[in-house]
């Protein structure tokens, strides 16, 4: 995968962040966007071997829309600064987002502000045995990657069903339940990017393994 060639690409996009421009230059993105469809299917092979659980997302399935939805988000530009895509994602459930992007890209998974049916299946949980996530939360090494829950918008009040005093409270509270870690562009060009991505994907699969089965079971 030309990753170089993926970020001088995006570079260019976003100082002329127009159809005319994407228009003009259709053959790139094109070059671009298979060459990274390409590399997204070999991952998929690769993190289907190391988890037996794994659904399979090729990369003309995982990859994200680089237009932005104008219709909620009048103000933003037409096109993205970054490619995105989802691998494992079964209906329903949360999946293992990447994001390449210009100066900065990203590594995350879980359920950002849920539906109301998802979020309660996801507190039941944490009511059930919470002590599981908060032993998945606190390990070192997921510290160490993500810090913690992505911080988000939290209840003031407390959950319906549930009273002040209970043990995991401040879990309940969350409106969002997803972690991230971050990493720079000069990080993706380097040997060891496609290492990297297994070892994110292996740390946060407990954490998305406790997430999916409160929602589907």
């Amino acid at each position: 995968m030309d990753f170089k060639n993926l970020i001088d690409f995006l570079r260019a996009l976003q100082k002329n962040n127009s159809k005319e421009w994407m228009d003009q230059n259709r053959k790139w993105y094109k070059d671009v966007r298979d060459d990274y469809i390409s590399w997204l299917d070999r991952m998929n092979a690769k993190l289907a071997t190391i988890d037996d659980e794994y659904y399979d997302t090729p990369g003309k399935k995982g990859i994200n829309r680089i237009n932005n939805n104008l219709m909620f988000h009048p103000h933003k530009p037409i096109y993205k600064d970054h490619f995105g895509a989802g691998f494992d994602k079964r209906p329903g459930t949360g999946d293992f987002y990447i994001e390449i992007g210009i100066e900065r890209s990203i590594m995350a998974g879980g359920f950002w502000r849920p539906g109301p049916k998802t979020l309660k299946s996801i507190r039941d949980a944490i009511d059930y045995d919470g002590e599981e996530l908060k032993k998945i939360l606190d390990k070192k090494s997921f510290k160490d990657l993500f810090g913690g829950l992505y911080e988000d918008v939290k209840l003031t009040n407390v959950p319906k069903g549930f009273t002040n005093d209970h043990p995991h409270i401040d879990l309940l509270r969350n409106k969002t339940f997803a972690v991230a870690t971050e990493f720079s562009s000069k990080e993706v060009l380097k040997d060891d990017f496609e290492e990297k991505v297994i070892k994110i994907y292996n740390e946060m699969l407990p954490f998305r393994r406790y997430l999916n089965k409160a929602v589907t079971v």
